[in-house]
């Protein structure tokens, strides 16, 4: 299959497609383009498949594959991210596809994982961009100036890091592609008092109800750390660990207080197991012995849980604001754990030297 100049005047797009991609990655650039009007052109690497989002809620064939489409016949090539990224750079033909549009100054976009065939094609070098954390190493290593900022813009290339940033990077896109202004009745991109959970929403992105479940369920793991530390604080006699429960105790009521005051915002309430969370923690705590290491390790398990449970909602959600406060809640518990696990080592009398985290520490996806 080949494709014909298009004389309508539309911008022609090519969105790139494999199987495990982050479902909202494709999903959002593809509808905000299509409802511009745009020609959006979907390729893969094979014919007849049908390629599976990352999450099950991306379902698609393509209209050709990067083998055929040539370059030069579309205006922006845009790459989501996901695990899909790992499997297109494979393929010699879609890197070579994207190595020809951005030398021949096409709009090359990419987010997440993305820039990992960016990576493939070297064309990252002495270039400002940005991805998903984990991928920073891989992306200096390339040759890039990384930059941990929503929307990174440098000539013909656009990347973002993570869901959250989806509605600013796609209204980059089409603002660079000549849809944008009051027509187009979208926010500058630039413009952090905008609400852009509701124009990701629009372009088939998290719901307020699933951003509030989210919300909640840090809430809910928020409170229940809050309640067992506090019993750990009561029952410990080191001075040292009780300062570090009760600096993580501090902590944690500031986490509480930023997730109720988003909900609120949002129109929402706590939940019934965030109400009650609180509890769990005082049956679990009640039956724990009074040890001071066994403090320490009962409060170590609970903030690794916690940094699980979190890391995975950093990357779920297409909220920038609910995005944020995630990613805050993870570094503070990062934090916290490297603390107490230098802590405990000390105690232990183990002698070992614990490393220090690297800076941008990756939230798994």
């Amino acid at each position: 299959m080949t494709y014909q100049n298009n004389h309508s005047g539309k911008k022609k797009i090519a969105i790139l497609i494999e199987n495990d991609v982050e479902d909202a990655e494709f999903t959002i650039p593809y509808n905000g383009l299509k409802q511009a009007g745009m020609d959006v052109v979907v390729l893969g690497s094979r014919m007849n498949e049908k390629y599976k989002g990352k999450r099950g809620r991306v379902s698609a064939q393509p209209d050709g594959t990067t083998t055929e489409a040539i370059a030069a016949e579309f205006d922006a090539v845009v790459i989501p991210g996901g695990m899909a990224p790992d499997k297109m750079r494979r393929n010699p033909n879609t890197v070579r596809f994207v190595q020809e549009a951005f030398q021949q100054g096409k709009l090359i976009a990419a987010v997440c994982h993305g820039p990992q065939l960016l990576i493939e094609g070297d064309l990252l070098r002495e270039k400002r961009a940005t991805g998903f954390s984990a991928i920073r190493r891989d992306m200096l290593n390339a040759g890039a100036n990384y930059q941990d900022e929503a929307l990174v813009v440098d000539g013909n290339l656009i990347t973002s890091r993570e869901p959250g940033d989806l509605a600013i990077f796609t209204t980059a896109i089409l603002s660079r592609l000549g849809y944008s202004g009051q027509d187009a009745a979208l926010p500058e991109e630039t413009d952090t008092s905008a609400e852009w959970w509701k124009i990701a929403d629009a372009w088939g992105g998290s719901t307020k109800g699933e951003i509030a479940r989210g919300l909640n369920t840090a809430l809910s793991g928020e409170r229940y750390s809050l309640e067992a530390l506090q019993k750990y604080f009561e029952k410990e006699s080191d001075t040292e660990a009780k300062s570090l429960f009760q600096e993580t105790i501090t902590n944690k009521q500031r986490h509480i207080e930023i997730l109720e005051t988003y909900l609120n915002r949002l129109g929402e309430k706590p939940s019934l197991a965030a109400n009650i969370a609180n509890q769990y923690a005082k049956v679990k705590t009640a039956m724990s012995g009074s040890d001071d290491i066994y403090q320490i390790r009962c409060a170590l398990g609970d903030l690794q849980t916690g940094i699980g449970d979190i890391g995975n909602l950093c990357a779920m959600f297409t909220d920038p604001v609910a995005t944020a406060i995630f990613k805050e809640i993870y570094r503070d518990l990062l934090k916290s754990e490297q603390r107490l696990v230098e802590l405990y080592r000390a105690k232990l009398g183990a002698g070992v030297q614990s490393p220090k985290p690297t800076t941008g520490a990756a939230v798994s996806m």
